[in-house]
């Protein structure tokens, strides 16, 4: 069955498993010391500058954690949206692992700004408090929205002078360039983000994220410390192999902007049925819509997606890099028959 609701259901890119077959011969050194990992790292390089360095990990929360465990110890704490993922979404992992307190704090659409992190620094030099270190922003946002280059430059130079570090959880962030026409670099480096969290999974791959320091110093120990999380692949060829053909070429772009795509037509198709409204802006591949409960139900039985607001309700549908046209018309026959029902 056919899914809109995550675009980590999709399958594996073919160019992807392709990749993955050839890094399938022979022997190669284990950890990271091999062709395949070095190439990964340099493609790396050549998107964030030299002066980056890139650690490959297994998942998207480990790229979190790990990323954030450079930046804070933990009688510190991490600013985010209260509608962040890793305040949300993974299962209290940051804390756990980190020891280290997450606040939420206001958005909009899941976007933060320098105003909102300002008043959770006032408990700066209170020993009874934990101690603001670092700001965690997603982009796209959980409720799909965009940052602009503006808004990214504004909490990045507000972190800067208030000497916080920044970062950036980029699961989607191929979609996000996509969307906004921009370089990987444009949306991360150049706007003052210290770690990036890089996407594969959501966009193509079998597995795999990168954990990526934009400047010298700030990785001290790292490798260290990814090997103590469990997230030392020792079979690494598989998952640089991969990275490789996501990055090393234009895949990554590709699929971002044809899910994008998809999702602009799915909002467009869907949002002219009866008694359904779309309830958020359709930036990237993410569309929220409302309808009445009984219609979502009968929908459900044919595609599965999931229900983000039950009070309203709201639902939430993702398109991928599979997603195809004949899928999305198929998906709003399906969703007339629900409300004619």
């Amino acid at each position: 069955m056919r899914s809109f609701a995550s675009d980590n259901n999709a399958g594996v890119h073919p160019r992807v498993m392709e990749a993955l077959l050839a890094a399938n011969k022979d022997h190669a050194v284990g950890y990271g010391d091999d062709e395949h990992s070095r190439r990964a790292r340099e493609t790396l390089k050549r998107h964030f500058g030299d002066d980056s360095q890139s650690y490959f990990v297994f998942l998207g929360t480990a790229a979190n954690v790990l990323g954030l465990s450079a930046l804070v110890r933990s009688y510190q704490s991490v600013i985010c949206a209260q509608t962040a993922h890793i305040n949300v979404d993974e299962g209290g992992a940051p804390e756990r692992f980190l020891g280290s307190k997450l606040i939420g704090v206001p958005h909009t659409n899941g976007k933060i700004t320098p105003e909102a992190i300002a008043p959770a620094l006032e408990s700066r030099g209170f020993e009874h408090h934990s101690q603001p270190a670092a700001v965690s922003i997603t982009q796209p946002t959980e409720l799909g929205a965009l940052y602009s280059l503006e808004e990214l430059a504004a909490i990045g130079e507000f972190c800067k002078r208030e000497g916080l570090r920044l970062h950036m959880d980029g699961a989607r962030i191929s979609n996000a360039a996509a969307a906004l026409g921009v370089s990987l670099a444009e949306l991360t480096r150049d706007v003052g983000v210290d770690v990036l969290s890089l996407g594969g999974c959501k966009n193509g791959l079998m597995y795999g994220e990168a954990v990526v320091f934009m400047r010298p110093g700030l990785d001290t120990d790292f490798r260290y410390m990814r090997k103590q999380a469990m997230q030392l692949g020792s079979k690494m060829r598989y998952l640089s192999a991969q990275i490789q053909a996501m990055y090393g070429t234009d895949l990554w772009i590709e699929n971002g902007r044809h899910a994008n795509a998809m999702a602009q037509l799915l909002g467009q198709k869907a949002g002219a049925v009866d008694g359904v409204e779309i309830t958020r802006p359709i930036e990237t591949n993410a569309v929220f819509a409302t309808m009445p409960l009984k219609v979502i139900e009968r929908l459900r039985e044919e595609f599965y997606f999931y229900v983000w607001e039950p009070t309203r309700p709201e639902v939430r549908w993702m398109t991928s890099f599979d997603t195809t046209e004949d899928d999305v018309e198929t998906f709003v026959a399906a969703l007339q028959r629900a409300v004619a029902a």
